[in-house]
């Protein structure tokens, strides 16, 4: 009896020994708790930051601060999709951030994209614009074509006939040198002095409304110049080539006119800056040919004393001889490499001097044209184009 007594009591759980333990444990358990909701409410708190910022920023970009601008025209083209279509309002300043403008769109229901011209105001309320691209367009929409090297003359007559509200000679008009309404319509790139427009509108394909004015349609064009000349660099240009974007212009009208195929630009472009730089006079056929009768023998054009006949006069004709695109300018902006010494071409400099890309003729009936550092190379290309019939 006494031994199972002694087992019993050994294996007995004391009360005042197990207590402490479980003073312990809820001692411990209480800390853990205590800081894991610490823990929980800073991260709650870090969450509710970030998404308080996110919130703000977005309400920014759907909601820009300020006043909107005043309205402008936005186009709609018959190839644009909701993304082509966002990413345009963000270039042209409508809208803060396309891809925001897009996740607006998805959550009011989508939107059915439709050509046209549209009436909106720059930094309006995303809601707002929203609103007025899904209601229909303006008006019903004309598409015309300008080809790059056209003229101020050409395009008007172009929009005459393909345009109702626009008259060819109100185009001139508000475009070119004869109107005092001329400085309603101005470009960035345009001298103070200079009335004239040509050069300054970008050639492309444009949808023209119904009521459109001969200012509206050219705005239209200007504008697009002037951000194509930003994409190629023209803004830089007195750093980048030492003349101003003006000038760029001019001589980018002169390759477009010149230059029938894309490998030549370059190359025509450092033949003019070579010409420049020397003081030659740039003999160049495309200028004899501005606003004169395209049907006068090449003798008779090469004798009329014109400030836009580069045979006669040196440095640039006084504006572009015709509208330029972007290939064009980009050729303007970025002439070729003049020819290294071990060229064919360089042979017969032999006193040292440098060798210049200074001539070219055309020399297939292609449009490829052959170049010359010398006058003698360039005679015998103009007799072996003659004996070809290319001239």
């Amino acid at each position: 009896m006494s031994s199972n007594r002694s087992r019993e009591n050994s294996f007995s759980t004391d009360p005042y020994q197990v207590l402490p333990n479980v003073q312990i444990a809820k001692s411990t358990l209480k800390k853990f708790t205590n800081r894991f909701v610490l823990a929980l409410v800073v991260v709650l708190a870090l969450i509710a930051v970030i998404y308080g910022g996110y919130q703000y920023w977005y309400l920014r970009q759907v909601n820009p601060p300020g006043d909107p601008a005043a309205a402008e025209i936005f186009t709609v083209t018959e190839t644009d999709d909701l993304v082509s279509m966002s990413k345009r309002l963000e270039q042209e300043g409508f809208i803060v951030n396309d891809s925001v403008f897009r996740s607006y769109v998805s959550s009011k229901g989508g939107l059915e994209v439709a050509a046209g011209f549209y009436t909106l105001k720059p930094h309006d309320h995303v809601g707002n614009i929203l609103r007025v691209l899904r209601t229909p367009p303006n008006e019903t929409l004309t598409k015309v074509t300008f080809p790059e090297g056209f003229t101020l003359g050409q395009m008007a007559q172009r929009l005459g006939e393909e345009v109702q509200s626009v008259k060819e000679s109100d185009f001139l008009a508000k475009t070119g040198d004869t109107s005092a309404e001329i400085s309603a319509v101005r470009s960035v790139y345009q001298p103070d002095a200079t009335t004239s427009l040509e050069g300054l509108l970008f050639p492309d394909t444009y949808l023209i409304n119904g009521d459109q004015t001969a200012t509206q349609v050219a705005q239209q064009m200007l504008k697009l110049m002037e951000r194509v000349g930003r994409q190629e660099g023209l803004d830089d240009s007195l750093n980048s080539v030492g003349l101003s974007p003006y000038e760029v212009l001019t001589i980018a009208s002169i390759i477009e006119r010149e230059a029938k195929v894309a490998v030549d630009r370059a190359k025509i472009s450092r033949v003019i800056y070579n010409r420049l730089t020397l003081g030659m006079p740039l003999e160049v056929d495309a200028t004899l040919l501005y606003k004169q009768n395209p049907d006068l023998p090449f003798v008779e054009l090469k004798a009329i004393d014109s400030p836009y006949n580069s045979y006669l006069y040196t440095g640039l004709p006084p504006t572009p001889i015709a509208n330029p695109g972007r290939a064009a300018i980009n050729a303007a902006l970025n002439p070729a490499a003049n020819p290294s010494a071990g060229d064919p071409i360089c042979r017969e400099i032999t006193d040292g001097s440098p060798c210049l890309y200074l001539y070219y003729v055309l020399s297939d009936k292609d449009g490829h044209h052959k170049f010359a550092a010398t006058l003698t190379q360039h005679q015998a290309n103009v007799q072996a184009a003659i004996i070809a019939g290319v001239l």
